[in-house]
């Protein structure tokens, strides 16, 4: 099976402690979501686990056998056209350039994107475009496991159900394992099987909530009844420093 296991990891910026003894295990087909208010390390944590930072005390062991990693902004390569953009991954895995363009072509029309579009460099796509695009470049290459650094916190309503929808069809299908960062309580319930709270200065998990109903069937009424019912607990109100719902002034 494979799985991202981190033990006892630690991280400083400087003398800045930033992460302190975090401890999880993310199992195949598992959506695992990391919350916390802004400024907690959730980013570091994600960097970390994805090696895009180096480890400096603590392990974290990541036997999935390919990853890919969709950033809050798109990230685009200013001079590479929509479909040259989405066939990044694909190139650097030495698949044959008509063939990654073809695949290429065929993800981006799956993510909404127009034949018109395909030739079209980031300066001359919309934001919600160009998140397309990063959304498209990241799952192309089929990855067994995703990164998520808060990918819709700037996309309109529309477009980030339309996202998650296409990430909660995945999931229903087993082929994908998530990780992912998010301020946003309700996204998190949306799509997790498993929330870890992050607690502030330093960063470290104060605790764990399971959502156990499949990620299909999951409305909006479910969502919003898990919210209310998460914002009531005592930990989460200490840890964004919220008034508890229905408190008087």
């Amino acid at each position: 099976m494979e799985r991202l296991e981190v033990s006892k990891l630690n991280h400083h910026f400087g003398f800045t402690e930033v992460l302190n003894d975090i401890n999880f295990t993310l199992e195949q087909g598992q959506v695992l979501s990391i919350v916390g208010p802004s400024g907690g390390g959730k980013t570091t944590l994600l960097h970390l686990c994805a090696g895009l930072l180096d480890v400096e005390e603590g392990t974290v062991e990541n036997s999935f056998v390919s990853s890919s990693f969709a950033f809050q902004d798109a990230r685009l390569l200013p001079w590479k056209n929509c479909i040259d953009n989405i066939s990044l991954g694909l190139l650097a895995n030495g698949w044959d350039k008509t063939v990654a363009t073809k695949k290429s072509q065929e993800i981006a029309l799956k993510f909404g994107l127009e034949e018109q579009d395909f030739d079209k460099f980031p300066k001359d796509l919309s934001g919600g475009m160009r998140q397309r695009v990063s959304f498209a470049r990241a799952l192309v290459v089929r990855p067994s496991l995703l990164f998520l650094d808060e990918p819709f916190s700037a996309l309109d309503i529309g477009l980030k159900q339309e996202l998650q929808t296409i990430l909660i069809d995945m999931i229903g299908k087993k082929s994908i394992t998530i990780l992912f960062i998010t301020h946003d309580i309700m996204e998190a319930i949306r799509l997790s099987d498993k929330m870890l709270l992050l607690e502030a200065d330093p960063g470290h998990i104060v605790k764990e909530f399971s959502f156990e109903l499949p990620q299909k069937q999951r409305d909006d009424k479910f969502v919003y009844e898990q919210t209310a019912k998460i914002l009531q607990d005592k930990t989460i109100i200490n840890t964004f420093e919220l008034r508890p719902i229905g408190a008087k002034s």
